[in-house]
C-alpha cells in the first residue's frame, strides 16, 4: 500500500497554492481558517486534519486525493477507474497518530463528488469534524461510539449510518479492537 510522506503533502499545498498566485491571506478567506493556521501548516512537517485539508483542496480547486498521489498521472477523468487493495494510498495525517487513518479508494478518479474510504479508528481518536457535505459510514469491523450532534450512538460490524456532516462527529473504538469501516464522503460543494 503506498503512502506519500507528510513533507510531500505540505509542499504540495504550497507549491500549489504560490503557482495559482494566492497568498495566504487570501487562502485564509476562500477557507474559513486563519492566516496564521495556513502559515503554520506550512511550515511544519505534519499534515493537517482531514476535514482541514479538504478546506485547502476545495479552495485550490483540486481533489483531497491530489495531494496523497505521485503525479497527475495516476488520476484520470474515466467512466471507470480501479483501483486494487495493494493500490491503495493511506492518506490520514500521521496514519493512527491522531486516533484514524484513511485509505483512499477511489484516487484514480478525476472530478469526482464522492469520497469513499475505508477509515481505521482506535480508542484514542481526537478531535471531531464538522465539513459541508453528507457522509455514510458502514462498519466492517470492531464497535464504533458514533457520537452526532452530543448524542451518542453504538455502531457494530452490519450497522450503518447516513448523516449530514455539517453537524458535529466523532468516534471512537470501543474494546481493544480497532474499527475499520467504509466511509464515503459527498460534499455539495462539489456534487
Amino acid at each position: 500500500m503506498a503512502r506519500l510522506n507528510e513533507k510531500e503533502v505540505i509542499s504540495k499545498i504550497q507549491s500549489l497554492r504560490k503557482s495559482r498566485g494566492i497568498t495566504l491571506e487570501q487562502l485564509a478567506k476562500m477557507t474559513g481558517l486563519t492566516k496564521g493556521y495556513l502559515s503554520q501548516i506550512e511550515n511544519s512537517n505534519r499534515t493537517p486534519p482531514f476535514s482541514t485539508l479538504d478546506k485547502i483542496a476545495y479552495a485550490l480547486g483540486v481533489d483531497i486525493t491530489y495531494f496523497f498521489i505521485n503525479s497527475m498521472d495516476e488520476q484520470v477523468d474515466s467512466k471507470i477507474t480501479i483501483v486494487k487493495p495493494e493500490e491503495r494510498k493511506k492518506v490520514a495525517p500521521g496514519g493512527l497518530r491522531r486516533g484514524y487513518g484513511y485509505e483512499a479508494l477511489a484516487y484514480k478518479k478525476a472530478g469526482k463528488n464522492m469520497e469513499p474510504y475505508i477509515i481505521t479508528v482506535d480508542s484514542h481518536s481526537v478531535g471531531s469534524f464538522k465539513h459541508d457535505g453528507e457522509e455514510f459510514l458502514f462498519i466492517l469491523e470492531g464497535t464504533l461510539e458514533f457520537i452526532f450532534g452530543g448524542e451518542k450512538y453504538i455502531l457494530k460490524p452490519g450497522d450503518s449510518v447516513y448523516f449530514d456532516s455539517g453537524i458535529e462527529h466523532s468516534g471512537r473504538a470501543l474494546g481493544n479492537e480497532n474499527v475499520k469501516m467504509l466511509c464515503i464522503i459527498y460534499n455539495y460543494r462539489r456534487g
